[in-house]
């Protein structure tokens, strides 16, 4: 798949989940964070994810199981 731009919509009921830390250690992707903002109410990231199509479709799985909004951003 190689790299793809996404932004992730995590809700302020995961504030306490370490949600990054998951989807680092738990899947074989490199992520990087380009621009991130949390409140106590919700929080945001725009990241850059490098990975195979089987472990991305994984990490997506895991996200929306979690309730987390995934947009896929172009280039």
């Amino acid at each position: 798949m190689g790299e793809i731009r996404v932004e992730i919509f995590i809700p302020g009921v995961l504030k306490e989940e370490p949600i990054l830390y998951d989807m680092i250690k738990n899947f074989d992707v490199g992520i990087k964070i380009v621009e991130a903002s949390f409140s106590t109410e919700s929080g945001w990231a725009y990241l850059m994810i490098n990975g195979n199509d089987t472990e991305v479709a994984r990490l997506f799985s895991f996200l929306k199981e979690k309730d987390i909004k995934v947009e896929i951003k172009k280039k």
